[in-house]
């Protein structure tokens, strides 16, 4: 990796002058990222026990995999249209979109699914509503891109996957570990949408800053091009093909392990379901630290060297590590804490990629953002799909070390995403010019 920052950010004409700008968030989007959080804390309240509560319920796990891996597959999709469908349309529209769709559809998976137990509804509402959170999450990034200059834009993206990962599923384990005791399983599904709605509403209508309402293509843009522009990308910037490949590594693990792992630790490991909860929030609740840490990192030290190091290779060593220290000392809930919290800290040090993908394509921010976005989207059901194939023929340890090596490999692809001459004084002319969060997916 390189020993010097890889992404270097323009000077900017003006220092920050108040806390916000100082901490790297954008003022104007102050009450976006609350309600990002609230959001993602109502679409992860469900994260660590919809497994074990469908497998309570007569779901076999083989079903349970597959319903996870076709949601993943909805999520990858709304991923990528997140960034073209925002540069057509505007980010806060997308968002509405994608808040509309989860609400909907919630309430269908819920009432007619979950409810009467019928799993072909279940498969088919669950899937429609995994396009939501992606539009409306996704969207939000596209916005951050549009309206914060590049020197902030590793601090502001580490907000981004603060607040993300803050609600999904730190907060949200938390609120369902809380909640089930109290009103049930099946009502905390129903109050994870009351917050949904209300995260999506403040940022919506709170929300004041105009590059939300801006779409970037011109008015006249061939709808189809631009869509074709967020694909073709893939093979006109190789480098932006091998980013989305490791953002889709990066958290496979994640959402293999919420297959997984909530029977390894209840059955195998001793642990109980609420103990297990409080294990995913002490996960994520690393992980949210170190999101935003990484992204303020990155804007000092550079982008490559905390992707590769603490990142790739680190999450290669932490993946092992929190599956066979539990083993070693059975029933020890500090023990499972300690490396689980190293786990969430490794998966953040990837964050400052959605920094580094915007600078390797000054012109074309939200086009690399929708690859990014299908690589996130793509990890959604790369690490179920990898469970379902693998885990019957080499068991959970034999998923534990392919998911090693894939990080490795992660590491590998990083060392290729560098930043050009050319796209630095690209740029750099960008925020000389005053236009420091012009993004498009078209030229």
């Amino acid at each position: 990796m390189s020993t010097a920052p890889s992404a270097s950010s323009p000077s900017s004409p003006s220092a920050p002058t108040g806390l916000l700008e100082r901490i790297g968030m954008p003022r104007s989007l102050l009450f976006g990222f609350i309600g990002l959080l609230l959001f993602m804390i109502g679409d992860g309240v469900e994260a660590g026990y919809l497994a074990p509560f469908l497998s309570s319920h007569g779901v076999s796990n083989a079903k349970i995999a597959l319903l996870f891996t076709i949601y993943g597959v909805a999520v990858s999709i709304a991923s990528w249209l997140s960034g073209a469908l925002s540069d057509l349309w505007g980010p806060r529209r997308v968002m509405a979109i994608g808040l509309a769709i989860w609400a909907v559809f919630e309430v269908v998976f819920l009432r007619f699914g979950v409810a009467p137990q019928s799993y072909t509804v279940m498969v088919i509402a669950y899937a429609v509503r995994g396009l939501g959170h992606p539009l409306f999450a996704f969207g939000f990034l596209v916005w951050i891109a549009a309206a914060t200059p590049p020197r902030q834009l590793g601090s502001a993206v580490g907000w981004f996957w603060f607040a993300f990962a803050a609600g999904l599923p730190t907060l949200g384990s938390l609120f369902a570990s809380i909640a089930i005791p109290v009103i049930g399983q099946l009502a905390t599904f129903w109050a994870s949408l009351g917050l949904v709605i209300a995260g999506g509403l403040i940022a919506l209508l709170c929300c004041r800053d105009k590059s939300g309402d801006r779409p970037p293509a011109q008015p006249d843009t061939n709808p189809v091009s631009v869509l074709f522009s967020s694909v073709s990308i893939i093979w006109r910037e190789p480098k932006i093909m091998m980013a989305g490949v490791t953002r889709a590594i990066n958290t496979s693990s994640e959402y293999a392990f919420l297959v997984i792992m909530p029977a390894f630790f209840t059955k195998t490991i001793g642990f109980t379901l609420e103990q297990w909860l409080h294990l995913l929030s002490i996960v994520f609740l690393s992980n949210i630290v170190f999101n935003l840490a990484s992204g303020m990192a990155a804007d000092k030290v550079g982008y490559r060297r905390v992707i590769g190091f603490a990142g790739c290779v680190g999450t290669a060593i932490s993946v092992p590590l929190f599956y066979y220290m539990p083993l070693m000392f059975k029933g020890d809930f500090t023990v499972a804490a300690i490396f689980g919290a190293f786990y969430g800290a490794t998966l953040a040090c990837y964050v400052p990629l959605s920094g580094l993908v915007p600078q390797i394509c000054p012109k074309e921010k939200a086009a690399a953002l929708s690859v990014l976005g299908l690589g996130a989207g793509a990890s959604v059901w790369l690490g179920p799909i990898i469970v379902t194939l693998f885990e019957s023929t080499v068991g959970i340890a034999g998923v534990i070390w392919i998911f090693c090596g894939m990080y490795l490999v992660s590491g590998i692809l990083t060392r290729f995403l560098t930043v050009s001459d050319e796209a630095r004084a690209v740029s750099k002319a960008q925020a000389e010019s005053g236009e420091e969060g012009a993004f498009s997916l078209s030229h």
